[in-house]
Formats: C-alpha cells, sequence, structure tokens
C-alpha cells in the first residue's frame, strides 16, 4: 500500500498511515502494539504510540468516567456518546497532528470496538452506533487494522487471571464479551480490504512478530 501524500505550498508531505490495533478483551492489544511501536521506534521509524479511550488530557478524563466500576448505572447510548465524544478529542489533540506531520500512529483501538461492544455487545445496532462515530471522526478512518484473533471466553479468562482491577467493561459476563467477539466478525466482514487478522492464540512473542511483520510491510511498501 503506497502511503498518502499531501501537498502544502507546493511541496510534497509525506503523511503518516493511521494503524489500529482491535481485538476482545485478552486479545493482547497494549501488549502487542507497545511492543511494536518501540521495537519500529528503534529502527528509526516514525511512529507513535496511542490509545482509545483516551491518548490525551481531556480524552483521558472521558475515559475514566467510562471505565469506572462504579459507574454501573451508566446507560447504554450514554456509554456509546461517551465513547464518540473522547475519540474526537483524541482524534483532534493527537492522531491528526501526528498524521499530518509524517508520523505513523499505531492506536490500540479506534472505531471499530465501538461497533463491536457497543453496536454488539450493548445491542444499540452497528450502524446505530457508527452514525454516532460519523460526526466525531468526520471521515478519517484507519488505512489497516490488526486484528487479534481471541475467543471471548479465552481473552476473559485472561484478563481475570492476569489483572488485579477489573475495570466496568472487564467486569461484564461472558454472554456480553461473546456478543462483542461476533459484533467484531461483522466488522472484519464489512471492512476487509483494510483488516489483517492474526491468531493471538499464539505465545505472545509470536503474536508480536506477526505484528510487527505486519505494520513493518505497510511502512516499507
Amino acid at each position: 500500500m503506497r502511503r498518502q501524500r499531501e501537498c502544502y505550498n507546493n511541496n510534497i508531505m509525506e503523511k503518516g498511515l493511521f494503524i489500529t490495533f482491535e481485538g476482545p478483551d485478552g486479545s493482547g492489544k497494549t501488549t502487542v502494539s507497545t511492543a511494536v511501536c518501540e521495537r519500529l521506534e528503534k529502527e528509526g521509524y516514525k511512529v507513535r504510540y496511542t490509545r482509545e479511550p483516551g491518548g490525551s488530557k481531556i480524552a483521558e478524563e472521558i475515559r475514566g468516567i467510562i471505565l469506572d466500576p462504579a459507574n454501573t448505572d451508566m446507560d447504554a447510548r450514554t456509554e456509546a456518546l461517551l465513547y464518540a465524544a473522547s475519540r474526537r478529542q483524541h482524534l483532534s489533540d493527537k492522531v491528526l497532528p501526528a498524521l499530518a506531520s509524517g508520523v505513523t500512529i499505531l492506536s490500540d483501538r479506534f472505531i471499530d470496538s465501538s461497533l463491536a461492544y457497543q453496536g454488539c455487545g450493548r445491542q444499540l445496532g452497528i450502524q446505530e452506533v457508527y452514525d454516532i462515530n460519523r460526526f466525531a471522526v468526520e471521515g478519517h478512518m484507519p488505512d489497516k487494522t490488526i486484528f487479534l484473533d481471541v475467543d471471548a471466553e479465552v481473552g476473559l479468562k485472561r484478563i481475570r487471571s492476569e489483572r488485579q482491577v477489573l475495570d466496568r467493561l472487564d467486569q461484564e459476563s461472558l454472554e456480553f464479551h461473546e456478543r462483542v467477539y461476533n459484533g467484531y466478525q461483522e466488522v472484519i466482514r464489512l471492512y476487509a480490504d483494510r483488516m489483517i487478522i492474526i491468531d493471538a492464540n499464539q505465545p505472545v512473542e509470536d503474536v508480536i512478530e506477526a505484528a510487527y511483520q505486519a505494520v513493518k510491510g505497510l511502512l516499507d511498501a
């Protein structure tokens, strides 16, 4: 895939790629995406790690509200709107400026998470959640998405055995996480052209290597 280019004052400036990491809870997105970013940085690539919800000051404050285990009464539509608000702030503060300066963004989650978690997990509907986020992202979609594929039951067992503190979504039932996984399968079908699927049942070192090779291939294309 050729990197996009934009013209500024008759000079050609290379635009960074927007690469997202997606997958169910327990798929290892944070571990894998940070490891890939660190390795590429050491090799001299202009890459930057970020995450959702959060990634910038105001977006992180919204994240705290969303994931606070005390907020058990949060309405599903409120949750979807808060994710979209955090996403918009993050996009404006961090993602778009970095891309415009030629830096490739590696983001731990983006819009696909909302489609799977709120669209299917909360059963609000993929199209309905996409409509909320269409206003927030203004057409800025990932160039490529690394999807770390692991069954909901396996992922849930991982997070409940490895994390000392579970956030509000971690505490949801297996049935919820199964709906999320099935939602991701629908998202993959809808956006098959940008999806790179990696088996996350492998040892984490193998998952990191596969993701590294995929991202490096995109940067070197």
